[in-house]
């Protein structure tokens, strides 16, 4: 794996290792690297897992148990570029099925309460379209949608309804 120099790290409550376990089988990819421990003296618990450095999706991130006083919002989420709407559809259902909830316009909250944004390759462009119309539309029909569907995005573009 290329150098990455800027790593994600993620506070939990006392799942970051769990957490790592997941986000491995969500990508597919990946693996643990590095766990350490509390040690004597420190605020947590001797010998309880303090971080977990982990691979995921082909990205360096470290889990942080830190405990309950902070927790994940909106202000920070992953985007996930999907290469088609299988890729869409995959990513989006394992992270509802696994306890996320779904939002509006492909963000979603995982079961930790990390959100993501889970979106089809070539919607940006399709937003950035040079015809304003078309763009418009193809906004308005995404700001209908929870998970994203980019057949329905081409179409609502093109002037077709979408529903």
């Amino acid at each position: 794996m290329p150098e990455q120099r800027i790593v994600p790290n993620l506070w939990f409550d006392s799942q970051a290792e769990e957490a790592a376990q997941y986000y491995i089988d969500v990508f597919g990819s990946g693996r643990v690297t590095g766990v350490v421990r509390y040690p004597d003296g420190a605020p947590g618990q001797e010998g309880a897992v303090m971080a977990v450095e982990f691979e995921a999706g082909g990205m360096r991130f470290v889990g942080i148990n830190g405990g309950p006083m902070s927790t994940f919002s909106e202000a920070v989420s992953f985007q996930i570029d999907c290469a088609d709407q299988a890729e869409v559809d995959r990513f989006w259902d394992r992270f509802i099925a696994d306890g996320g909830e779904g939002g509006q316009c492909g963000w979603l909250k995982d079961k930790y309460g990390l959100s993501w944004q889970v979106q089809p390759v070539g919607m940006t462009e399709l937003f950035a379209d040079p015809d304003p119309a078309r763009a418009q539309r193809a906004v308005q029909a995404m700001l209908g949608m929870q998970k994203l569907d980019m057949a329905a995005l081409r179409a609502a573009a093109d002037g077709v309804p979408v529903g």
